[in-house]
This record gives C-alpha cells, structure tokens and sequence, in this order.
C-alpha cells in the first residue's frame, strides 16, 4: 500500500502529470517508512527491493506513459530498466544504513542518489528526464538559484527535506514519541522549505534581464513526422516553413529558426552547394534582407576508413559513411556551418554500447530517416552569426544542462532548441519537454528560443518566464524580442560540481561498505 502511495505520490509532483512539485519533498516518506520497517523488523534486503521497485515502476510509467506512442518496445524498456536502476540505488543506501549506521546511511542516500542522477547524464544509458530536480520545471520560480547549482541542487533539495519529514514520522510511529516533541524537527523541516523558496523568489523578483534585444522568428511547420515529414513533398514543406517565415520576418529579425530535421532528406554536407534545396533556402532567405537561419537537416560524411562507432561500411564500394542529426545555420553570408547532435535517443538514435556489441545496430528503431546509432561532435559547438553567438541545441540535448552550460561558457549569448515532439501525439511529452528549457535558461541566465515542429513552439526569457508559446499541432510561426546575454553565472562557469563531487564520494562510500560487510563476515 505504502508502495503504491509513493509512486503515485512522486507521478502528481511530476510537470503535467500533476505538476504538484512542492509535493515531490515528501514523496519518498513512505518509501523511507517502507525501508525503516525492514531494517527495524530485520526483514531480507530483498524485500525493500520488491517495494523499491514498485514506487520507481509506478513513478516511471505515471510520467513517461507517452513513450509507447513513439515505440512500445522502447517504453518497456525504458520503463523496466529504469525502475531497476533506481531500485539498486536506494538498495545501496539501505545496505549501508544496515551496515554502517543510520545516520551515515542518511547521508548515502543523498550522496549515492546525486551520484547516480549525475552518472545518468554521462554513461550508456543515459535518461536524466526523472531526475528529481526537474520537477520544478513546471514552477521555475521557486529554484532560481539553479543558476548555481544545476538540477542536481533541486535533487539534493528534494532528499534532504524527505529525510526530515521522514525523522519526524519515524519518532511518532517507531519510537512512540508525541507529534508534539517534533517541533524541533518540524521547524527544521519548515526551514529546510522556506528557506529556499524565499531566496528564490528574492532572486526572480530582483532579476533584471541583461544584455541587447535581439529579433527571433520561430516557424512551426506542423508535418505530421508518421504519415508526412519522410514520405512527404520536401518542396512543400521547404514553402511552409518560408511561407510561415514570410509573415514574421521585420527588418530588424536577426534570427529565423525551423524545426529539428526540416530537411528530412540525407546528404553529404560537402554536396551542400550541389542541392537544389539549399539553394532554395538561399533564394528565399535573400527576401528576408538580414536574418540568418538555423535549420534541423539529415546529414552524412563520407570516410576512406573507420571514423567512430556510427561509421558504416558502405556497400559495393569503398570507404565509411556517418549520419547525422544537424543544426545548419545559413549565415549572413548565405554560408552553411553543421552541427550535430551529441547526446543522442537510446535506442532510436544510439544502440548502446553497441561499440562492444556491433550486433545490437540490428536491434535499433526507425522513426523515420535512419536507424542505428548517429555520429556525434567529440565536444558541445557554439555557431554566430553577425557578432552573435549561440547555442544549437537539438530535440534530447535540452535536458543536458551541463552539456548546455558549456555552450554557454564557450560564449553562447542565447539558446535555440530546435525539436520535433510529433512522436508522442497530444501527452505530456511534449509539455514537459518544453518545460525543461525553463531550466536552462535559470541555470545559465540566457533566453530561449524553441522551433518545435508540432508544437510547443516557445520563447522562454532569462528567469524562465514563457514570454510566448505557440499551441500544440497548429501551423504557425511566432516572433520576439529578447535579450541576448553574456554574463556567466556560477553554473555556466562550473557546471554540474555537486553531482562530480558527489559521485566520487558515493564510489568509495559504496567500496567501503562492501569492505564493511566482507570484513565482519570473515571475522565469524
């Protein structure tokens, strides 16, 4: 029961399932209460697994239901796996509590905890999306100060208050105390919320926007990505996004952005200038007078031998060919700079560790275009264009703040997401996608721009305030002023410092408590 409590419990904090994050700090109490009834009944380990499991399982298919839209074979593992990651996580806060100390396996759980959400940023099977801190993403302005800590600051948030809560109900059930001896506690806890918030909102409310105006137009073409983007006329969907461009664009427009794969057609980028499309694009951009234009395209490049995992062997000939998943700007010199995407979708983007397994490419999902695992820049690029510089950030890479943070650090001004979320149909998906890009424009103090291909289309300013957002599955294109801003905040400068930090440390507590447990064993 108290299993089932917990998931739902952390589903309602989640962005649109709910959105009711301040009830994220107290979600895991029953979880803790759970895991506090095994240790004190002296109960198997396994059993807190079991119930471990299903509070992650309820919590992983309540928010991210949506991904069995996109593919059901992904859902399931997705969800599956997920739940199992987080389940041996707070299993190895449990076994160090039991080993340890109760008051050392606290402060484990903090540490293994932000260790692993870090980690989930970085390894194989990264998928950050229900890392604790972003459920604010729904109510930015209780953490701006993640412009200092990053999302992980938001988790630590999250744990250290359910720790609290959680002693205050541990002394009433199990120790038999009075609700009223917890005031000590319960002030603590108050403080441990209020505290927090007020100097968040001392911070939104104080924030002046920074930096020069800058005139974007975002397009939002609406091609269906199952039944029309791939199979579709690439000149009628090349005039949309113009057409749409067309009704926007003012002479003082610096940028017009179109939407992840708005060139759903694969070519070499060294043929660029061969490609009766591009030269479209150039015509018609020539009617703008002025603004430069990022677009999503399908690329590849052409090798003599083996680049990286992504090469592959081209058939009937020689050499290597690489696909790409691209941001092309077409500067104010009509010239075209690629960049592609880096932090790549399990299993529709990226087989992992299909560079131990080659076999696992055959098991990869096509959604349209390739499949297989996609090349990648060896690090995060920064594009300018008429003094101005940018982050290109595609679909997934949004959810990567440190990976964003350091685009910003290499001078990035303003952030322009460029996504198609067409893939989950009318869901959350799409609504919490968006919400994250409120993150990052807090945590790097930059405006966002985001060209969704079927919506949400959105400018996001430097608080993570939606300034103007389209509908969702609406043919439109939208247009605003915003600030473009070079300052670095502490989190531009230093990214994800707590989970680096963190992760060491949950190494060697792990490491320590296992050395505990072999030490006390040979001692019988």
């Amino acid at each position: 029961m108290f299993s089932v409590l917990g998931g739902l419990l952390m589903v309602l904090s989640f962005p649109f399932t709910g959105s009711l994050s301040l009830l994220m700090l107290f979600a895991l109490i029953p979880l803790l209460l759970i895991e506090e009834t095994i240790l004190h009944k002296k109960y198997r380990s396994s059993k807190l697994f079991i119930h471990s499991y299903i509070v992650f399982f309820i919590y992983n298919i309540g928010t991210t239901w949506w991904i069995w839209n996109a593919s059901v074979g992904g859902a399931i593992f997705a969800f599956t796996l997920n739940s199992l990651i987080m389940a041996l996580v707070f299993q190895a806060f449990h076994i160090t509590k039991k080993h340890i100390g109760k008051y050392e396996g606290n402060i484990a759980l903090v540490i293994f905890w932000i260790g692993f959400e870090y980690l989930h940023f970085h390894w194989e099977l990264s998928w950050p999306w229900l890392n604790f801190g972003n459920v604010f993403a729904s109510s930015p302005i209780l953490v701006q100060w993640y412009s200092m800590s990053g999302i992980l600051g938001g988790t630590a948030w999250v744990l250290v208050c359910n720790l609290l809560g959680f002693t205050i109900v541990k002394n009433v059930v199990f120790k038999n105390k009075p609700w009223a001896s917890q005031k000590q506690n319960g002030l603590i806890l108050l403080a441990g919320i209020v505290l927090p918030i007020s100097f968040s909102l001392i911070q939104y409310y104080s924030y002046s926007e920074k930096g020069k105006d800058t005139e974007i137009v975002i397009t939002q073409p609406n091609i269906d990505p199952y039944n029309e983007k791939f199979t579709g006329s690439v000149n009628d969907q090349l005039d949309k996004i113009c057409n749409l461009a067309d009704k926007k664009v003012t002479s003082k427009t610096d940028f017009v952005l179109a939407p992840e794969t708005a060139l759903p057609f694969m070519f070499y980028e060294d043929e660029i200038q061969r490609i009766i499309y591009f030269h479209y694009l150039i015509e018609r951009k020539a009617r703008w007078n002025g603004p430069s234009l990022l677009i999503g395209a399908s690329t590849k490049k052409y090798f003599k031998t083996k680049n990286s995992r992504a090469s592959k062997k081209i058939y009937g000939g020689p050499g290597f060919e690489e696909y790409y998943n691209s941001s092309m700007l077409i500067n104010e010199y009509d010239n075209p700079k690629f960049v592609h995407k880096s932090k790549l979708v399990l299993g529709v983007e990226k087989v992992p560790f299909s560079n131990i397994f080659p076999y696992l490419e055959e098991l990869s999902i096509n959604n349209g275009g390739t499949s297989g695992t996609l090349g990648i820049e060896d690090q995060s690029q920064v594009l300018s264009s008429k003094g101005i510089k940018f982050a290109p950030v595609v679909c997934y890479e949004s959810i990567y703040g440190e990976f964003i943070s350091d685009q910003c650090n290499k001078g990035a001004e303003l952030i322009f997401v460029i996504t198609n979320d067409g893939w989950w149909g009318d869901t959350p998906g799409y609504k919490q996608h968006n919400a994250f890009s409120r993150l990052r424009a807090i945590e790097n103090r930059r405006s966002v721009a985001r060209s969704g291909n079927t919506g949400i289309s959105s400018f996001i300013n430097q608080r993570g305030d939606i300034l103007q957002a389209s509908p969702w599955w609406v043919e439109t294109s939208i247009k605003e002023t915003v600030k473009r801003n070079s300052e670095k905040t502490f989190y531009t400068r230093y990214g994800d410092i707590l989970g680096q930090s963190l992760s060491f440390s949950a190494l060697f507590l792990f490491l320590f408590t296992l050395y505990k447990i072999i030490y006390r064993r040979l001692k019988k």
